[in-house]
C-alpha cells in the first residue's frame, strides 16, 4: 500500500498466494484498526473521502517516494519559465519542493513560501531573497496556513505563482478543474494566486487519473501546465479552451 497507494484484493490473493476470501477477512481486520481503508474490491492507504479508489490521500512519505523522475522533469521544465530576477511564491508539497531545488541554480529570485522544506533546501543556494510567510505548521511536510499565512501573502505583488495539486475533477459542465485534499492549503494556494501576474500549475501525470475534494482554481487561472506527459485528451482539449499552455519537460507538445 505505501508503494501503490492502492491493491485489489485479486492482486494480493496472488502475491500473497492465498485465497481471496483470505485477504477480504485481513483487509476487514486492518480497516477496524483503522490501518487501510477498504474500497470496493481492494484497499488503500487511508483517504479522506471515505471510498473512492482515485481520492486516496498520500502521506507525506508515500509522496517523497512516488514520480520523483517525472517531478524532476517537471521542476526543470518549471525552471525554465522563471527567469533570472523574477519573484514567485512557491506553493508547498513534494513537487514544489523539486521545482526549489530546479531554482537553486538561478539568481536574483524574491521567493516567498509557506514551505518550510523548499525553504530549506533554498537557503545559502544563492538563489536570492527566500520569505517564509509563517503560520501555522500543518502536518509533516512543513507547510504553513492559516490568517498569518494569507496575510504575510497579501502584503506582496510577485511575478509568478507555482501552484501544486492532488488530482483533478471533471465538473456539471464538463470543466475540469485542480483540486486538493486539504481546506486550508488551498486557502494559501489561493492568495497566492490573488497576489501574482501569472500562475504555474504543476502536477504529474499519475494526477490525470486522481480526484480529491476541494477544488483550488479553474485552469483559466493558470498560465501554464507544467506536466511530464501529454494530459489526457479531455484534459488537454480544456486547457486549450482556457488558455492554459501545457508544457512538457520544457517543450509545449505539438
Amino acid at each position: 500500500m505505501q508503494e501503490q497507494g492502492f491493491a485489489t484484493i485479486e492482486a494480493l490473493a496472488k502475491l500473497f498466494n492465498v485465497s481471496g476470501q483470505t485477504v477480504r477477512r485481513e483487509i476487514i481486520r486492518l480497516d477496524e484498526l483503522r490501518l487501510l481503508q477498504r474500497f470496493h474490491g481492494g484497499a488503500g492507504l487511508r483517504g479522506d473521502d471515505g471510498g473512492d479508489p482515485s481520492r486516496v490521500r498520500l502521506g507525506y512519505a508515500q509522496k517523497k517516494g512516488v514520480s520523483t523522475e517525472a517531478k524532476h522533469q517537471i521542476a526543470q521544465a518549471c525552471a525554465t519559465l522563471i527567469r533570472p530576477g523574477s519573484s514567485v511564491f512557491l506553493d508547498v508539497g513534494t513537487t514544489a519542493e523539486a521545482v526549489a531545488r530546479a531554482l537553486t541554480g538561478h539568481q536574483r529570485l524574491t521567493i516567498v513560501t509557506p514551505n518550510l522544506t523548499a525553504a530549506s533546501i533554498l537557503a545559502g543556494s544563492g538563489a536570492g531573497d527566500i520569505i517564509v510567510t509563517g503560520g501555522l505548521v500543518r502536518g509533516l511536510d512543513g507547510s504553513l496556513v492559516g490568517e498569518e499565512a494569507i496575510s504575510a501573502i497579501r502584503r506582496f505583488r510577485l511575478d509568478w505563482a507555482v501552484i501544486a495539486c492532488s488530482g483533478f475533477d471533471v465538473g456539471p459542465d464538463g470543466a475540469t478543474t485542480p483540486m486538493d485534499f486539504d481546506l486550508l492549503k488551498v486557502g494559501v494556494k489561493q492568495a497566492m494566486m490573488r497576489q501574482a501576474k501569472r500562475s504555474i500549475l504543476i502536477a504529474d501525470a499519475s494526477k490525470f487519473e486522481r480526484s480529491a475534494i476541494v477544488a483550488i482554481a479553474p485552469l483559466a487561472a493558470f498560465t501554464n501546465l507544467v506536466t511530464d506527459e501529454p494530459p489526457p485528451e479531455a484534459l488537454a482539449r480544456q486547457a486549450a479552451k482556457a488558455n492554459c499552455r501545457v508544457v512538457i519537460g520544457g517543450r509545449e507538445p505539438s
